[in-house]
């Protein structure tokens, strides 16, 4: 269970203006029940940075999921047929990414089967490898994923170890169900070998410079979405212009505007078969005045709301 006073803050005499701490329930997930009818949510923390540390990345995003419920319970609330609960953090002990990834797609697998939409906050991009495990053990074997991940490099890299460079070519070399869409890439952050295994693995993805204009990558996104059966978004926060968001293991200095990325999750969070979100690579230690926490905070209200519409 989250600390009590994460979700804390402000609250007005007008009961209509509340905010997200107001709204959200801490639950333990062994005790969850069924959800009703409405939108549901279901918060999960990734406090993990073992495979940025094993990447050689700069480490600290451990912290963030915390950080970031901080952040989103001050925002004004507007899910007005939503409910959210709050599962706590799954935590990396002992170095140990690889049983902590099991441990995150159980939890993830439990928030599907009983009835809610996982949000998940991490931690390093080696999140999304728990994430991918919640979703593939609650769908079975045989159902297509198709997987858009909303960043700057491909994490497709060939390594001794599960890092948060590889879940991709891990995911794709498990599994003959799964596709990979990539959006954000830039050409100075990857290397030759890494377009290379994008080639290998059919990966589809789109460059930096070509995503300014989210209204023309509709066919692509619908193309994409639709030919599977259903599809998982993640985001990496070191697609973001370096000034808009600091405090990442790897700043981009061509990266995207939050208002891009704001318009990237609103399109593809509102299609019926994306099941779940997650956002990854926020690194309190190295953020200026919380202002890549702030912006991840309003990333996932921004998915929870197009989610229920």
């Amino acid at each position: 269970m989250p600390n009590t006073f994460i979700w804390s803050g402000r609250v007005d005499d007008d009961p209509s203006s509340t905010r997200f701490h107001q709204k959200v329930q801490q639950v333990n997930i062994n005790g969850l029940l069924k959800a009703s009818a409405l939108p549901h949510f279901g918060l999960v923390g990734f406090a993990c940075d073992e495979g940025v540390r094993r990447n050689q990345g700069r480490v600290g995003a451990a912290l963030a999921p915390n950080e970031i419920r901080t952040q989103l319970g001050t925002i004004p609330y507007h899910l007005q047929e939503a409910e959210i609960i709050d599962v706590g953090n799954v935590n990396c002990t002992d170095e140990n990414l690889e049983e902590s990834q099991k441990k995150l797609g159980e939890t993830v697998a439990n928030l599907y089967h009983y009835g809610y939409t996982p949000i998940i906050i991490g931690g390093g991009h080696e999140t999304f490898y728990g994430h991918y495990l919640g979703a593939r053990r609650y769908l079975g074997n045989e159902p297509t994923i198709g997987i858009i991940n909303i960043d700057a490099h491909f994490d497709l890299r060939k390594a001794n170890e599960p890092s948060s460079g590889t879940m991709f070519r891990q995911i794709l070399e498990e599994d003959k169900n799964a596709a990979y869409l990539c959006l954000g890439i830039q050409r100075f952050g990857n290397t030759k070998s890494l377009f290379e295994a994008a080639e290998k693995y059919n990966c589809e993805y789109v460059f930096e410079e070509e995503l300014e204009n989210v209204e023309a990558l509709k066919n692509t996104i619908q193309r994409f979405v639709k030919k599977y059966d259903s599809i998982i978004l993640t985001l990496c926060m070191d697609v973001l212009d370096g000034a808009a968001a600091p405090g990442v293991s790897a700043p981009s200095p061509f990266g995207l505007d939050p208002k891009t990325v704001r318009s990237l999750i609103r399109q593809i969070v509102s299609y019926d078969n994306v099941l779940s979100f997650d956002l990854s690579e926020v690194n309190p230690k190295v953020d200026e005045g919380n202002k890549t926490s702030k912006l991840a905070a309003y990333f996932l209200a921004e998915a929870m709301d197009y989610f229920s519409k």
